[in-house]
């Protein structure tokens, strides 16, 4: 810990509008977006690709894109598209070679941009040889890599209820899954085939740093985290408030905001960004984060983040059991809601701003009107984007106003989150 900064891991700011020189470019940067499965297939196969992004570099440059964020290239099962990662520095073969991506970042830094990768280190995949061996025994070096718990006092593991929390999980279920070789559970906040790595484990942290530089090394400029501010547990993982209409207990706030977060990306930030040479960005998207948090977790002075990737614009629409229960937007709320974030990380902080990426529908067809006004509802959300203070992030299409793609059934879907929730009402339903 730096004692000479200010409350580095307490609930201190600065106040001070002075942002440091090697923060300024990134806060005057377009941000792109690419989810390679879907943007440019060279071969034919059907799915997009390293050299098929590389053919259309010059669209990006030409569109003025000074930054490219890269969805994960991982090697996984694709259990959750990439975002189950079971080898962190191998590139997953549908996607190309490492030799594929050299040659992407050099091409990207020839134009003058600079590439972001995803950084996924919340959880990793269950084939991942980290969690393998974690789960090999009781005993194993790596068993405190994850987190591992025995079933609840008094219940019989694999039944329901014996769960070590209630938590419920994102994609719908418990947050824990039995492994009957071991007799114990394993954390999962996403998906079964995701177990949550245990960050209170020195050795944890030590190997995600050394990953980061191993990119870095490779030319790589910055990472966008996926859900970084879910990485610190509760230690003491107490259950949590069980609403009426739900069947499981509430845990965001054991972890969502958890007691050593600030600690946590301190500690990345000096072990993997300080000292090197170079302009780096990390974006830090988190689900649940307020203004307050955001603008500590920005401060320059305390050496955590970049920018933060918030949600709550992107809710506004969400009845009240969620985004599966969706209401009509009422524009009023959208207009309190950015002048809540432009005033609050005025002086200190950064905000990343978006309409629609991976996780959300096509703006055009979600806040716009996709048919009679297609033109003016692209042209009227752009404007808004780029006019606020913040970095815009443009996903792949939106520059040629997208619009939603009608499917046609369950059968259409690939996500995983959507295609939980589909079975679940459908067993719920009695169907």
């Amino acid at each position: 810990m730096n004692d000479s900064m200010p409350d580095v891991f307490g609930a201190g700011e600065t106040d001070s509008d002075d942002t440091p020189d090697d923060t300024a470019w990134c806060q005057s940067s377009v941000v792109y977006q690419i989810y390679p499965r879907s943007f440019a297939d060279s071969n034919g196969d059907g799915i997009g690709d390293l050299r098929g992004i590389i053919a259309r570099l010059d669209h990006l440059e030409i569109l003025g894109v000074d930054i490219i964020w890269l969805s994960p290239i991982y090697a996984s099962p694709h259990d959750d598209n990439g975002y189950d990662i079971s080898d962190y520095r191998a590139i997953d073969p549908v996607f190309g070679t490492l030799e594929d991506f050299d040659l992407l970042v050099a091409e990207v830094h020839r134009r003058g941009m600079t590439l972001l990768m995803d950084l996924v280190v919340n959880h990793t995949s269950d084939e991942h040889p980290w969690f393998v061996e974690s789960a090999s025994s009781r005993d194993n070096p790596k068993r405190d890599w994850y987190w591992w718990r025995p079933a609840r006092t008094g219940g019989i593991g694999g039944e329901p209820g014996a769960e070590p929390t209630n938590w419920g999980s994102f994609f719908s279920g418990s947050t824990w899954e039995l492994d009957e070789a071991s007799g114990e559970y394993y954390l999962h906040l996403f998906s079964r085939k995701q177990p949550d790595l245990n960050w209170e484990n020195a050795d944890v942290r030590e190997a995600v740093y050394e990953m980061m530089r191993w990119w870095l090394d490779r030319g790589v400029d910055g990472f966008r985290m996926d859900v970084i501010n879910l990485i610190s547990k509760d230690p003491a993982l107490p259950d949590g408030v069980i609403a009426p209409d739900k069947h499981y207990g509430d845990g965001f706030p054991h972890y969502g905001y958890g007691p050593r977060i600030h600690e946590f990306l301190h500690e990345m930030h000096e072990r993997v960004f300080a000292g090197r040479v170079g302009r780096f960005l990390t974006v830090g998207e988190m689900p649940g984060v307020t203004v307050e948090q955001a603008r500590r977790f920005t401060d320059p002075a305390r050496r955590e983040l970049d920018m933060v990737f918030q949600f709550e614009h992107v809710s506004l629409d969400n009845g009240p059991s969620g985004k599966w229960d969706p209401r009509p937007l009422d524009v009023r709320e959208l207009k309190a809601s950015f002048a809540r974030w432009q005033e609050g990380l005025a002086k200190v902080g950064w905000n990343s701003l978006y309409w629609n990426n991976h996780d959300q529908p096509r703006a055009v067809s979600r806040f716009g009107d996709d048919r009679l006004y297609w033109a003016e509802s692209a042209t009227m959300l752009a404007t808004v984007l780029h006019f606020q203070r913040g970095t815009p992030y443009v996903y792949q299409g939106e520059e040629l106003g997208m619009t939603n793609v009608p499917f046609g059934g369950i059968s259409d879907f690939r996500d995983i989150e959507s295609l939980n929730y589909f079975a679940e009402a459908i067993e719920e339903l009695g169907g």
